[in-house]
């Protein structure tokens, strides 16, 4: 590879803002790697042709010159160009069939696609992400359409003054603004009619922890789901968080079986969902979740048809699967207007938080509502691993390819073949 590599527009949707490198580590390419960076002109990108210049970086619409070649969203297929690698979340790996015909150009092209999902340690665990800022955002919207719900039902909250994530300068200034919501919920409390105020999150990953960090600028005090099941309290002037891990929202089938983590993982159709006992007496739910087809549904339509009149008022669905582990995820939704009210009794879905049924928040494109903070980790984390990458031989084969580690792991195709790793993606390019 020569040492250019290209930083690309975002061009998916009207908010995406975000870049995979900031000017920082621009500088630190080119100063200690002699990498030089090409940017494409993007007036909505959150960080400044300025700032990008000041770093050393230069500016051009045309990448032809670039070996590697940057995005977070996907590249459409018709400007990829051939024998090029390009790295990005491809959402490519379940076999997505809207973005198959995009992976079958890159076969086409004798390109190289590295995605950054797939980057990972021995341990399995992912090394370059924004999931804590999907979990950031998406709590930052909870509780705003959690105030504002809570208005339509005739109860004022401090929690109504919380704004978008977007419309806060950046994280420490929305930190700064709920902390002091937060003072005022432990001041005034919040309405005794609905107390106490139970907040659950699914998961205990990265985008939990990102999501539970917002929510613990409040005056909360964490219990057990166990310890949910018997709680009696009606105090006002603070809420309470429980963390649901895998043990709590499965149990065998078999009722002589216990719960085994690995065994669940590896055969899930051995379990079913357990997290209905929990749900009524939960205020907010967080789903922060990993999921795909071969696990249970946690919160299901028919469960709430048949208990129609719950405690639960919201849900913050930031994993964000269509008809997944929260069954009437039925759309995505956009930053502007990110619920929408689902009526259990009719199936029907009105955007919004007014009206009967459940609030539903279902944004997929959370980290970009924090995009200058967000970039900056995902870029921080990113850049180890570049001039690796533009300083690989890739004269050979891909056994002869010497990329990171961590990288070839991530390759899933190599100047146009699929990898062994990824070689299961055929049966969806058919």
């Amino acid at each position: 590879m020569n040492k250019i590599i290209g930083i690309r527009r975002e061009d998916k949707n009207i908010w995406e803002r975000r870049v995979p490198l900031i000017p920082l580590h621009v500088a630190e390419l080119k100063n200690n790697y002699g990498i030089q960076t090409i940017l494409q002109p993007f007036e909505r990108r959150a960080i400044s042709e300025k700032e990008y210049l000041a770093a050393g970086a230069e500016y051009n619409e045309d990448l032809s010159k670039c070996s590697l070649i940057l995005a977070v969203k996907e590249i459409p297929s018709k400007i990829l160009m051939a024998d090029k690698t390009y790295m990005f979340f491809s959402h490519t790996i379940k076999g997505q069939a809207y973005n198959m015909p995009m992976l079958k150009r890159f076969l086409e092209l004798k390109c190289t696609l590295i995605d950054y999902e797939c980057i990972k340690d021995e341990k399995d665990r992912r090394l370059v992400f924004f999931g804590k800022f999907a979990g950031l955002a998406g709590m930052i919207d909870a509780l705003n359409i959690f105030g504002k719900r809570m208005k339509y039902l005739g109860f004022e909250t401090p929690l109504l003054h919380t704004k978008p994530a977007y419309e806060y300068h950046d994280l420490e200034d929305a930190k700064k603004h709920i902390k002091e919501l937060g003072y005022e919920i432990k001041k005034i409390g919040l309405p005794k009619d609905n107390a106490p105020y139970v907040f659950g999150f699914t998961g205990y990953g990265n985008v939990s922890q990102g999501a539970q960090e917002i929510f613990d600028l409040l005056p909360v005090e964490e219990i057990t789901p166990e310890e949910l099941l018997t709680l009696r309290s009606h105090e006002t002037n603070k809420l309470f968080k429980v963390v649901f891990h895998e043990k709590h929202l499965v149990e065998p089938r078999n009722p002589n079986d216990s719960f085994e983590l690995q065994d669940y993982f590896q055969h899930p159709e051995k379990y079913k969902s357990q997290f209905e006992k929990y749900i009524a007496r939960l205020s907010l739910i967080v789903n922060a979740v990993y999921w795909d087809e071969k696990y249970p549904r946690f919160i299901t339509k028919k469960f709430f048809k048949e208990n129609f009149q719950l405690k639960t008022q919201l849900i913050c669905d930031i994993s964000c699967d269509i008809n997944g582990a929260v069954e009437f995820t039925e759309k995505v939704t956009q930053s502007d207007n990110p619920s929408y009210v689902y009526n259990p009794k009719t199936g029907e879905i009105i955007d919004g938080y007014e009206g009967e049924g459940i609030v539903n928040i279902a944004v997929d494109n959370l980290p970009t509502e924090l995009p200058r903070d967000a970039s900056a980790v995902f870029s921080k984390s990113l850049s180890p691993f570049i001039h690796g990458i533009v300083n690989a031989d890739t004269t050979g084969d891909f056994d002869q390819c010497n990329f990171p580690p961590e990288i070839k792991k991530a390759v899933i195709c190599y100047k146009g073949e699929l990898t062994k790793g990824f070689d299961y993606l055929k049966k969806y390019l058919k």
